[in-house]
């Protein structure tokens, strides 16, 4: 029979949790988090500038050169003094985690509850971050790569809007993700490292597409493959069940590793001792900030589940 609890310390023998059972198997059901994407979309370069101290970065750009025509003896004109605006990376956000566990609790589970509840802190800890990124990058697309008329040179590509979504189906999502590479292209992006987010049901109309041989899926594999998607028309497609969603739209991104930039200043957990009775807390901090610093690097698409 277990020791008589105060208000607000879960008795871990009667609730669903069964975590001090009388005879319990050995192991628990492990959970299974959302796909996280943040660390394979935005690159870390400046993370290092600011790991001490301080809580901005100002990133230089590239500046702009005019090119002119010569003409002999006409001399070469005023010489240019370029100059460029800075992006500034903010460590502006932070997410953080209080649990307590009482050392009775550790003691008569048999299960190590701090080990299981620090790796699901950490897990979460990782899809919080992630829906922070994808609910707010896509508004920082370069105009040209978001809207009914993007592309930067041709101008007719549509990428779906708020009010006019694209509706995606199997017989159209392969043409759609050509046109995301169209525009890419038209902002000069490097082939190199592209990416797109999709949600799952996106991810699945891909593999009901036409999209049978190996060779367009970038490898020697199929891309009815265990479910994982590979690649197409030389983006690196991500599944994340953290896609921004707003009423039946879908925010997809697309674009380059190089156009978004993250950086963690402090991910700190510790155990201590609580001061008020026999138990311990797990406490983690993370501190971090991301920018966009080239949105011709970026692409916005609103898109929705077409019929089937």
């Amino acid at each position: 029979m277990p020791v008589t609890r105060a208000g607000g310390y879960v008795n871990y023998s009667t609730n669903t949790s069964n975590y001090i059972p009388e005879i319990f198997s050995g192991k628990l059901v492990r959970r299974f988090y959302d796909t996280t994407v943040f660390a394979e979309i935005a690159n870390t370069d400046y993370e290092g500038e600011i790991k001490s101290k301080g809580d901005v970065v100002h990133i230089r750009t590239r500046p702009d050169i005019v090119i002119d025509d010569y003409e002999v003896g006409a001399g070469l004109g005023t010489a240019q003094t370029p100059t460029s605006a800075s992006v500034a990376l903010h460590i502006d956000r932070a997410k953080r985690f209080n649990i307590g566990l009482t050392d009775l609790d550790a003691l008569q589970s048999d299960v190590k509850l701090m080990d299981e509840w620090a790796d699901a802190a950490s897990e979460t800890m990782r899809v919080a971050i992630d829906n922070i990124v994808l609910a707010n990058i896509y508004a920082d697309a370069a105009s040209f790569n978001a809207g009914a008329t993007a592309g930067r040179i041709s101008g007719d590509i549509d990428l779906g809007t708020a009010s006019v979504p694209l509706e995606l189906a199997k017989d159209n999502i392969l043409d759609v993700i050509v046109d995301y590479g169209v525009c890419l292209d038209e902002a000069n992006c490097p082939e190199q490292g592209r990416f797109i987010v999709l949600p799952a049901w996106a991810c699945g109309l891909i593999k009901k597409s036409d999209l049978k041989d190996a060779s367009l899926a970038g490898d020697g594999t199929s891309i009815m493959r265990n479910g994982r998607v590979g690649m197409v028309d030389r983006f690196t497609l991500f599944m994340s069940n953290n896609v921004a969603k707003t009423g039946s739209n879908f925010h997809v991104i697309a674009g380059h590793k190089e156009g978004i930039t993250f950086a963690s200043q402090m991910t700190k957990s510790r155990i201590i001792p609580d001061q008020g009775d026999f138990r311990d807390l797990l406490q983690g901090l993370n501190v971090f900030g991301f920018e966009t610093i080239n949105p011709a690097l970026l692409l916005h698409s609103v898109v929705k589940k077409g019929a089937v």
